[in-house]
């Protein structure tokens, strides 16, 4: 595809044919680049560019097309992020469906968050920009944040699904995709989301710090394991225009990944801290971290270490360098042996069944008869 660049001109429905003119609006494409345009028209019912979308099957699409102000805002909101997207973020639109648009986040390094992509997609809504765009967060089932849920909801005061202050809500004349999507990842996927949690009163934290800095510790240990967990099932499924992104990101960042699994499971580093990568493996560090819910950290991580090996390894990722010939002691060495299940409600109730009807058959099978015949005259 390389690096060439394309004119996309979006006609506005709904003006005047003089004014044609001034109700299009020239977006450029740049292929393999943050911001991306979808063209639809080439795909057919059976090839959909955006069926997996969250909100594909909303009758929204014709509102937005009939109205003029609506369709011009959102162009605007193209250019805003062609221009501003930083490098940890990447959009896909679609010229069919203005209506929607696609987002993924790179977790940032110094976060429990960290090399893993979070996808949202997001609609705007029929009078936009007098209420906030809708957003979905592509979750898997895993809730890895107190702002984001696992059925997809974000919890943000800027899209009015929080309280907040009159300037942190949204605010039609200035907010805009960019800002929301910025938000996201600045206080939603940062270094210590576990004080991100409503539920706790916290009050003074200089007086118990120290409680609250290990509830911290073991919730970005949990959020660790879940955010491994969703870097699985985006490899596996990955969100339609972003399979080469996904393949390719997780090509580069494997190695770091692993490493990072690495020193959390064997207590060396803090998750949610820096990783002096060229120093995990030292013994530099004074202290190892310990306590019931690394130990419980460490037997989940176990077992996640070694599938995303695997995958990584399918995905095409070259750490002959990290694994040398070692392969089988790196899956051993980080595999956790699980214990023996417990025996089943149905095998309890078998074994209690046992113990009263056994007794009972022997007498009248056994003892009954005997008793008979000797009582006989």
């Amino acid at each position: 595809m390389g690096n060439r660049e394309e004119i996309i001109c979006i006609r506005i429905e709904g003006g005047e044919e003089e004014a044609v003119e001034n109700n299009q609006i020239n977006i450029r494409r740049k292929e393999s680049k943050q911001f991306d345009i979808i063209l639809t028209d080439d795909y057919d019912d059976d090839n959909n560019p955006i069926d997996d979308h969250h909100y594909y099957g909303s009758s929204n699409h014709g509102r937005i097309s009939n109205n003029n102000q609506t369709s011009k805002r959102i162009m605007q909101e193209w250019k805003i992020l062609e221009k501003n997207l930083p490098d940890s973020i990447y959009v896909r639109v679609y010229e069919g469906r203005i209506d929607l648009l696609r987002a993924v986040i790179i977790g940032a390094s110094g976060t429990p968050y960290h090399d893993g992509l979070f996808f949202f997609d997001i609609q705007f809504p029929s009078h936009y920009p007098n209420k906030p765009p809708k957003v979905y967060y592509h979750s898997f089932g895993y809730r890895l944040n107190p702002n984001l849920y696992g059925f997809g909801m974000v919890c943000l005061s800027l899209l009015n699904t929080w309280r907040g202050t009159e300037n942190e809500k949204w605010n039609p004349s200035e907010s805009n995709v960019l800002q929301i999507l910025l938000s996201i990842q600045a206080l939603v996927l940062n270094a210590e989301p576990f004080f991100n949690e409503p539920a706790y009163n916290f009050g003074d934290l200089s007086t118990n710090l120290g409680y609250w800095k290990k509830k911290s510790l073991a919730y970005n240990e949990d959020t660790f394991v879940l955010s491994c967990r969703t870097m699985l099932a985006v490899l596996n499924k990955p969100p339609k225009h972003f399979e080469e992104f996904v393949a390719q990101h997780f090509c580069e960042r494997a190695e770091t990944i692993l490493t990072a699994s690495k020193a959390y499971i064997d207590g060396k580093v803090k998750v949610g801290h820096h990783i002096p990568i060229e120093n995990t493996a030292s013994s530099s560090f004074s202290s190892t971290i310990s306590g019931e819910s690394h130990k419980k950290f460490q037997d989940s991580m176990g077992i996640i270490y070694s599938k995303l090996l695997l995958a990584f390894i399918k995905n095409g990722s070259s750490l002959e360098d990290y694994v040398g010939d070692n392969m089988d002691d790196h899956l051993s060495n980080n595999q956790v042996v699980l214990p023996e299940p417990e025996p089943s409600s149905n095998l309890i109730v078998w074994v209690l069944c046992g113990f009263v009807y056994i007794p009972l058959l022997v007498f009248f099978l056994v003892i009954l008869p005997i008793i008979i015949i000797y009582s006989k005259p």
